[in-house]
């Protein structure tokens, strides 16, 4: 058998596995809620493992190593922002969030969260966060197929519409039947593969290149600044080399408004369990990270004793290291931990899709409808965004890389601050917060599509600090009495102040 049968064989396990998790999660689903949010019963570990996953997508194992690789240790400080990112989000919105959306009317979207938080009867808040939500989110599903495409393009020489149309069935099979639950439990096992990929091949990469001492003087010889978290930008250390480190770590920001990420918590069984997913999400993405970096400097080390061994595209030294140090079948299982970062982040962005047509659009207008008819209109917003996203991803020029870092920032600094003010300020309106929404939208697309700004600041920074102080000072204008708000907001707090302990006796 030749090595790209090896390769291909460990792949249609992969995908087999997937769909037999899709299907065991269509068997658990009977509502929206269900398909949603998952019966609000997920536990710490599922809930952490699938944010990392459905978090990381492809980058981790493709964009963070080859950055590294082509630039030093300089580009580790967005891995650095978003595990700080990631650790505050864990500890200061997860458990208010889960317990707020429960306490305020069981909202099950971040956009119905708002409305039910801020008491919006208008529904106009509700509405222009989920086309926020259906805009970004659509575009990110496209990028997802896009880099899935170029994949098998790039490993097994396929068709690029082959690979994504390939990619896009097998996704789109276990999320439309299985939902949040089908999503949730092949995030996990997507999860534990992406973490033993990232740990395995630096491991067995500095074993190959002489050891610890080795692979380090290696390293020196071949860039002697890449082991500095401080030297590169091509320039000097002035104001706007200061200002790319705190664009790079500044990626850690948009946690706090990432819808596929947050709804997460909302799904946790108590408002307690977020502090073992915690300790268990953020361990997992230190290391991943970790592996991430680390496996990118032995490809410094192992590709500089030979001119011959050098690569043309760094983001695939994640790749050919593992195709060098392992037995193809194994390396195919690695090549499979890529499909699974992919296939991971489009899977969550789709149910979040669905839910803003399905709950926050469709069930607005009033309808009366069954608990099946519910899931059947999720299944086929699934399937909507898909199509659409499908289409845009047959232009296979799109930048994915870009594509992600806007969405990122658009969801970032639109919904993270007011996340955050729902969470922690009472006097938080429903007008302050749509004029926030709408500044740090509009900045974003301005200033991210401005080169001058871009390429010197982060777009997500200028339109986070304009959305809270646009939020504060039209709320502090806007603000009026409302016994109902404040009852609710004692509630959550009065429940988040209950000590783990206390919350399982109860």
């Amino acid at each position: 058998m030749s090595e790209q049968a090896f390769q291909m064989v460990a792949i249609v396990i992969y995908l087999a596995a997937m769909l037999g998790i899709g299907y065991y999660a269509y068997r658990q689903t009977s509502d929206l809620d269900d398909y949603m949010l998952a019966g609000r019963g997920l536990k710490p570990g599922v809930a952490a493992l699938s944010a990392g996953a459905s978090d990381m997508s492809g980058w981790l194992l493709l964009g963070l190593p080859g950055a590294i690789y082509a630039s030093g240790l300089i580009e580790a400080w967005i891995a650095i922002g978003l595990t700080i990112g990631a650790w505050l989000n864990w500890k200061f919105v997860a458990p208010r969030l889960r317990s707020y959306t429960e306490i305020s009317q069981n909202a099950i979207t971040i956009p119905s969260f708002f409305e039910k938080r801020l008491k919006d009867k208008s529904h106009v808040l509700r509405i222009a966060a989920s086309a926020i939500i259906l805009v970004f989110f659509t575009f990110y599903v496209s990028s997802g197929m896009v880099a899935a495409g170029k994949f098998f393009e790039s490993s097994f020489g396929w068709n690029y519409t082959i690979g994504m149309v390939t990619v896009a069935v097998i996704t789109l099979g276990y999320t439309l039947f299985g939902g949040f639950i089908g999503a949730t439990l092949t995030d996990v096992a997507q999860g534990l593969l992406m973490f033993i990929a990232l740990i395995t091949v630096p491991i067995v990469g500095v074993i190959a290149t002489g050891g610890i001492g080795a692979t380090v003087d290696g390293i020196k010889a071949a860039q002697p600044g890449a082991l500095n978290l401080f030297d590169g930008f091509g320039v000097e250390p002035t104001g706007l080399w200061l200002l790319g480190i705190i664009s790079a770590a500044a990626w850690g920001l948009g946690y706090f408004g990432q819808p596929h990420i947050i709804v997460r918590f909302m799904a946790l069984r108590s408002p307690a369990d977020a502090k073992a997913g915690r300790r268990i999400g953020v361990s997992w993405m230190a290391i991943s990270a970790l592996g991430a970096v680390a496996t990118a400097l032995v490809g410094i080390a192992y590709f500089a004793d030979d001119p011959a061994k050098e690569i043309t595209d760094p983001e695939t030294v994640f790749l050919l290291l593992s195709q060098i140090f392992f037995h193809p079948f194994l390396a195919g299982l690695v090549l499979a931990a890529v499909l699974a970062a992919v296939m991971s982040t489009i899977s969550s962005q789709l149910i979040v899709s669905s839910s803003a047509l399905v709950e926050d659009l469709y069930n607005i207008v009033g309808r009366e409808t069954t608990a099946k008819k519910q899931v059947m209109l999720g299944r086929a917003g699934v399937l909507v965004i898909a199509v659409i996203a499908f289409l845009i991803a047959l232009d296979r020029e799109a930048s994915v890389l870009d594509l992600v870092a806007f969405a990122w920032a658009g969801f970032g600094a639109a919904f993270g601050p007011l996340v955050l003010l729902s969470l922690y300020w009472r006097k938080l309106t429903s007008t302050g917060a749509l004029s926030g929404m709408i500044v740090a939208a509009a900045t974003v697309f301005i200033w991210g599509k401005t080169p001058v700004l871009t390429e010197n600041l982060y777009e997500i920074i200028p339109a986070f600090i304009l959305n809270v102080v646009v939020a504060v000072v039209v709320s502090k204008m806007t603000a009026k009495p409302n016994d109902l708000i404040d009852e609710e907001f004692t509630a959550m707090e009065d429940q988040v102040a209950v000590k783990p302990r206390q919350a399982t006796t109860k």
